[in-house]
């Protein structure tokens, strides 16, 4: 039944905003330049490994030894834009329908955490990530790790059709307000995974 909601939702929500898709599409490229996408491995269900796509919210800038510059030096304030209204995940709709997602889930982190995890907080694999998930609909940003961690444990735990349609329309109510909302995937206070990185970093090459 979840997948068949995913798919269902998915496909639907692509007509419907396939005019909004293609419009940031073309801002995309116009202000960044191609690709218009950005691909990055993202641990799936049971820790597998996946393409996450998004649109492109940094532009190429690298130092005199071809190391990316700082994000802050990298995104223009298009991107900040692209970032706070959530526009740049639309392309995960593509990650859901080729079924490496699926609307609700956990969000799926960088691939350096999962050696920060703690056994309980790997339960977060037991399903597929989602675009939207309990954690981003209780608070996103303002959480903690830990928080946002074991919410997402408790999702797994309590995971229903009907939780899911209760999460969906929440992410809506969020976005609406603005919620919480910055850069979701941003791993800044979390000092237990220093090494990690915003969207977008050490991944330029496949831009």
């Amino acid at each position: 039944m979840k997948r068949l909601v995913d798919i269902v939702i998915a496909t639907i929500a692509l007509l419907l905003l396939s005019p909004i898709f293609l419009f940031v599409a073309y801002k995309v490229r116009k202000n960044l330049g191609s690709p218009v996408f950005f691909y990055q491995d993202r641990p799936g269900k049971n820790g597998k490994l996946f393409k996450m796509i998004k649109f492109r919210s940094m532009k190429d800038a690298f130092d005199n030894d071809g190391n990316p510059l700082p994000d802050e030096k990298r995104i223009t304030p298009f991107g900040k834009k692209l970032r706070s209204t959530s526009l740049d995940e639309m392309p995960q709709l593509i990650n859901v329908l080729k079924g490496d997602m699926s609307i609700v889930g956990p969000r799926p982190q960088m691939k350096e955490f999962l050696e920060h995890y703690t056994p309980n907080q790997m339960r977060r694999h037991e399903v597929k990530p989602g675009m939207t998930g309990l954690a981003q609909v209780s608070g996103r940003n303002n959480l903690s790790w830990e928080e946002k961690f074991d919410l997402d444990v408790q999702y797994v735990e309590q995971q229903s059709i009907f939780l899911d349609f209760k999460i969906m329309f929440k992410t809506v109510e969020v976005m609406l307000k603005k919620e919480g909302i910055n850069a979701p995937d941003q791993a800044v206070g979390a000092s237990r995974f220093s090494g990690s990185e915003t969207s977008e970093n050490k991944s330029s090459s496949n831009h």
